[in-house]
C-alpha cells in the first residue's frame, strides 16, 4: 500500500504542475507514470514550447482573453473555466519561472510571446531531446523531489477507489503486480484518449486506425476510463486538436509534425473521393482535420489548389509546405490542366472540374456562403483555382490530442452527473473537457491549458487541507 496526501496520474506538465503545487504546500505527493523510461514520452515533452490563448498573449487583457475563449469555442464551454484560464494562466506561467523554467519571444506574432527556452528546432520530423518540454519536465521533476514528491514510472493506474461517495485512492499495476495506493486527493492528468481506437470511435472517427497519431502516442485514455466507471461525468467526447497532413506521414516520419498542410487547405478546397467539398474550410486547419477525421473513410480526401497558392500561403509561415513537403518524400502531385490532375488521383474528372468552377464563381461574385457546404469567407483569404499547373495533396488528419474528457470545475474539481463535485477526485490538462472545442473546434492551447488546470488543482487541493486543519483546530 503507497500512502500519500496526493496522487497524480500523470506526469505531464499537467500532472507535475498539480503535484509541485500540492508538494510545495506540505503535502506528501506522489506522481505514477505509465512509461518506465527516464525521458517518458508525452505531448509535453516533445511539444513547441508556445504558451498562449487562442493564438492571443497571456498577458493581454483578462476580459480580452475570455472572450476569445467564448468566441473560438462560439460559447460552447464553462465560463467559469473560460475566466479561470483568463485570469490565472499568466500567473501559472510566473509560478513556472519561479521554478527555473525559462522562456523566451519565440517570434513576431502574439502567440509566440512566451516559449520554452530552449526553443524547438524549427525543423522537419521530431526533435525534442534537450529541447524546451523535455527541459521543462526534467526541472519539474528536480523540483517535485526537492519538496519531498516522488515520481513512481512504469506504474499504471486503473481503477479508481471510491469509499462513501469519495475517491480515497486508486488501484494499479506494475508489470505483472498489483499496487494501491491512498490518498486525500486523487489528479487525473494522463493527457486524454487520442491513442485509444474504441473510445476515439465514439465521437472522433469511425475508422480511428486512418488517422496520423500526431503525438507521443500516450495518451491511452487510462483515467477517463476509471472516472467514468466510479460515476465521473464526462463531456461530450467529440473534437480534438491537430493538423491537416501529407498522407504519406503515415509511414514517413519526416513529415510529422511539421510540414502540415493547414496554410494551403484553408485557402483552398479539400474534396472527398468523388471530387466533392464536404466541409467548410475557412473555419481553420483544426476543423479541417476533425472533418477529415469524421468520413467513413479519412484517406478519402485531398486538397486542391494551384500555383499562385503554393507560392503564396503555400510558401508562407515557418517551415511551409512548399518546399519541404517533397524534400522530406511527400507527395505533391502537379498537372498542367485540372483533368489530368482529377485522373492522376482516380477522381471523376466531371465532378472535380464542376466543383472548382463553382468555387471560383463564389469567389468572383463574393457568394461563397452559397455553396455547399458554406464556406466562411472571414478567417482565411479563399484563392480561386484557375492558373496552371494544378497541384493536389492526398491528405490525412494528424490528431495531437482530444479535446472531450472529465468534466470539472473552475478549481479541477471532477464533477458527478448532477454537477456536484465528485470530493476526493480532480483532473487536469488533456484529461479534462469543457474547455475547447464547439462548432468550429475552437482550440485553446494546451500547455496553457495543462499548467493552469494542473497548478489550480493542486492549489486547491492544498487548500482543502489547509482549511481541515484550522476547521479541526478550532472544533
Amino acid at each position: 500500500m503507497i500512502e500519500s496526501d496526493v496522487c497524480v496520474v500523470g506526469g505531464g506538465l499537467a500532472g507535475l504542475s498539480a503535484a509541485l503545487m500540492a508538494a510545495e504546500s506540505g503535502l506528501k505527493t506522489v506522481v505514477l507514470e505509465r512509461n518506465e523510461a527516464e525521458d517518458y514520452l508525452c505531448n509535453s515533452r516533445m511539444t513547441g514550447g508556445a504558451f498562449h490563448i487562442c493564438l492571443t498573449d497571456i498577458l493581454s487583457d483578462e476580459s480580452l482573453l475570455e472572450q476569445k475563449i467564448m468566441g473560438a469555442t462560439e460559447g460552447s464551454v464553462n465560463p467559469a473555466l473560460a475566466r479561470a484560464m483568463a485570469v490565472d494562466t499568466k500567473r501559472a506561467v510566473r509560478w513556472l519561472q519561479s521554478h527555473g523554467i525559462r522562456f523566451i519571444k519565440g517570434g513576431a506574432e502574439a502567440h509566440h510571446n512566451f516559449v520554452l527556452s530552449p526553443p524547438s528546432l524549427q525543423r522537419v520530423g521530431s526533435e525534442w531531446k534537450g529541447r524546451g518540454g523535455d527541459v521543462l519536465l526534467r526541472t519539474l521533476a528536480a523540483e517535485l523531489a526537492k519538496f519531498g514528491g516522488a515520481i513512481l514510472r512504469g506504474h499504471r493506474a486503473t481503477e479508481l477507489v471510491v469509499d462513501g461517495g469519495r475517491c480515497v485512492g486508486l488501484r494499479g499495476s506494475r508489470g505483472d503486480e498489483e499496487f494501491q495506493v491512498r490518498a486525500t486527493a486523487v489528479v487525473i492528468a494522463d493527457g486524454g484518449y487520442q491513442c485509444d481506437p474504441a473510445i476515439l470511435r465514439e465521437g472522433i472517427s469511425p475508422a480511428p486506425e486512418k488517422l496520423l497519431q500526431r503525438n507521443a502516442k500516450s495518451g491511452h485514455g487510462d483515467g477517463l476510463r476509471m472516472a467514468r466507471a466510479a460515476g465521473a461525468r464526462l463531456t461530450e467526447l467529440v473534437g480534438f486538436y491537430g493538423h491537416v497532413m501529407n498522407r504519406d506521414a503515415l509511414t514517413n516520419d519526416k513529415l510529422w509534425p511539421l510540414p502540415w498542410m493547414d496554410n494551403v487547405a484553408t485557402s483552398a478546397i479539400v474534396v472527398d473521393g468523388q471530387g466533392k467539398r464536404f466541409l467548410d474550410e475557412g473555419r481553420g486547419g483544426v476543423y479541417i482535420a476533425n472533418g477529415i477525421a469524421a468520413m467513413q473513410d479519412p484517406l478519402s480526401t485531398t486538397v486542391i489548389f494551384d500555383q499562385p497558392l503554393w507560392d503564396g500561403p503555400g510558401s508562407s509561415r515557418f517551415l511551409p509546405p512548399n518546399p519541404h513537403m517533397e524534400n522530406c518524400g511527400g507527395t505533391v502531385i502537379k498537372t498542367a490542366t485540372l483533368g489530368e490532375l482529377a485522373q492522376r488521383l482516380g477522381l471523376p474528372a466531371d465532378a472535380l472540374m464542376e466543383t472548382v468552377a463553382g468555387y471560383n464563381a463564389a469567389i468572383e461574385s463574393g457568394s461563397l456562403e452559397s455553396l455547399d457546404p458554406p464556406r466562411n469567407p472571414r478567417a482565411y483569404r479563399p484563392y480561386p483555382i484557375s492558373t496552371g499547373p494544378f497541384y493536389a495533396v492526398p491528405v490525412c488528419a494528424g490528431i495531437t490530442y482530444t479535446m472531450g474528457g472529465i468534466a470539472i470545475d473552475e478549481w479541477g474539481r471532477a464533477l458527478r452527473g448532477d454537477g456536484s463535485a465528485f470530493p476526493g477526485l480532480y483532473a487536469a490538462g488533456g484529461s479534462t473537457g469543457g474547455l475547447e472545442g464547439g462548432r468550429s473546434v475552437g482550440y485553446l492551447g494546451g500547455l496553457a491549458k495543462a499548467a493552469t488546470t494542473g497548478m489550480r488543482a493542486g492549489q486547491h487541493i492544498a487548500q482543502q487541507r489547509k482549511d481541515q486543519a484550522v476547521g479541526a483546530g478550532t472544533a
